[in-house]
């Protein structure tokens, strides 16, 4: 199989497998009212909220590994979210709508995640370069770790682990 055809084929796959997560999102995701956002089908908690504001990728994997200032105390074991986690979050096809972030750019992700801009660093890390996640266009790509305007941090935790 040709290299082109095989990359073509991978990408083919990762957008029909956003599409079926995004069609099952109904009733996927919980708000539960503290600031965090329950994924039943992945068995993570989300900030519901990223950090509001530019941040590089060192900041950001601090910022994740605190957890979000007002949960400080409630929840541990915050992390950096993978760029396959991100992508769940991506709200894609037709007759959803777009909206526009604090720093101007138009995302989409599920209705429960509110981000202030649409680049989100990962913890997918290759010498000086992290994956991010652009939820305007839907897709992972690689950034110098030291960029950091409009980046953002958004902290994820594994359900199965207990809360304070």
């Amino acid at each position: 199989m040709s290299g082109k055809r095989f990359l073509f084929l991978l990408a083919l796959s990762a957008c029909l497998l956003w599409t079926c997560l995004n069609v099952r999102a109904e009733g996927r995701f919980t708000d539960n009212g503290d600031g965090t956002v329950t994924d039943h089908e992945l068995g993570l908690m989300w900030a519901q909220y990223d950090n509001q504001g530019d941040i590089d990728w060192k900041d950001a994997m601090r910022y994740c590994r605190v957890g979000p200032p007002h949960l400080i105390g409630r929840y541990e074991n915050w992390r950096m979210p993978k760029p396959e986690e991100l992508a769940s979050l991506y709200a894609a096809g037709k007759g959803l709508p777009e909206r526009e972030s604090d720093c101007g750019a138009t995302l989409r992700t599920v209705k429960e995640i509110r981000l202030s801009c649409a680049w989100v660093w990962s913890d997918e890390v290759r010498n000086i370069t992290a994956a991010a996640f652009d939820f305007h266009r839907g897709l992972k790509f690689k950034e110098r770790m030291v960029r950091k305007r409009h980046y953002r941090a958004l902290p994820v935790r594994n359900l199965d682990q207990a809360a304070k």
